[in-house]
């Protein structure tokens, strides 16, 4: 059973094992210069200061998720839990957080982008470079109002 908790001090080190991994199984675009630097920023920067909620089984972080309000800053999942509904379980999370939820997807990341789009969110805009001017476009998408549905 999963169970979601905002991050402590002491998670930081599972929190980036879990972003590393969850990067080279999905980001086989990034070059090996941008995965370094992206991985300090990430690590020495992000980790530490973000908003972070973890996806917790067994006592064991297997996901995380950043926010920024109501937008989502990251998702990553391990990549042995990948399939198991952590990733729906930590949208459902947001969405209660925060209700319409937004997020941008690095284009490349053809799995991330089918994910959200299966979770409902819906393409707002594209940029063609990422938040520091790399050249990994991003997809910019929202999770609106969702409609009863008769299933």
């Amino acid at each position: 059973m999963i169970h979601i908790r905002k991050s402590g001090r002491d998670d930081a080190s599972g929190l980036a094992a879990i972003w590393r991994d969850s990067v080279l199984a999905t980001h086989d675009f990034l070059s090996r210069d941008d995965f370094i630097e992206i991985e300090k920023l990430v690590c020495e920067q992000y980790l530490p200061k973000a908003e972070i909620w973890i996806a917790v089984e067994d006592g064991r972080p297997v996901g995380f998720m950043g926010m920024t309000e109501s937008h989502i800053d990251s998702l990553f999942i391990a990549p042995d839990q990948h399939g198991k509904g952590i990733g729906r379980q930590m949208i459902a999370h947001a969405r209660a957080l925060a209700g319409i939820l937004t997020v941008d997807v690095n284009e490349q990341n053809v799995q991330a982008v089918r994910f959200y789009r299966h979770m409902g969110f819906v393409e707002t805009g594209r940029s063609p470079t990422d938040d520091q001017g790399r050249p990994y476009p991003l997809v910019h998408m929202r999770l609106g109002e969702q409609r009863p549905t008769d299933d």
